[in-house]
């Protein structure tokens, strides 16, 4: 049995949906994507038309990224919420994603991205990187604090 599907979503683009209730600590999927360094994936964003600073690119602690744009599942379209439902959890260079809460059926679920930019935070920056998830406590931006 399916437990999620990818449809519009309220707070951007596609998000990812709960089909079926779901508990705590469950593991939901895999980041799947292309292994590829931070340079690779600098490059690759420098030549594409990204709209504003969207990309499917998952940070791991080794420096690499994986790219849920080149060979990518379900697990790319889960956006970005100040009060996350679910976690991302690295083994080695993989990662997965499991609820932190109970999942109603047909919630959406988000991670909290926790971006990191190199540099100041301009305006710019803030206005490419602000949050849209509307959760009670928001902290307005999808950067790490």
């Amino acid at each position: 049995m399916r437990r999620i599907v990818v449809r519009r979503s309220p707070v951007h683009g596609r998000g990812v949906f709960a089909l079926t209730d779901i508990e705590t600590g469950t593991l939901i999927l895999e980041y799947k994507g292309k292994l590829v360094s931070w340079r690779r994936a600098q490059d690759a964003y420098l030549r594409s038309a990204a709209e504003q600073g969207h990309t499917f690119y998952f940070g791991l602690d080794d420096g690499r990224v994986i790219d849920g744009a080149q060979g990518g599942n379900s697990a790319r379209w889960l956006n970005h919420s100040c009060a996350p439902n679910c976690e991302a959890e690295q083994q080695g260079k993989r990662v997965f994603i499991r609820t932190t809460r109970p999942i109603r059926k047909g919630t959406e679920l988000y991670i909290d991205y926790q971006l990191h930019v190199e540099g100041r935070r301009t305006a710019w920056i803030t206005r490419a990187y602000a949050c849209r998830c509307r959760a009670t406590g928001c902290r307005g931006t999808m950067l790490a604090d």
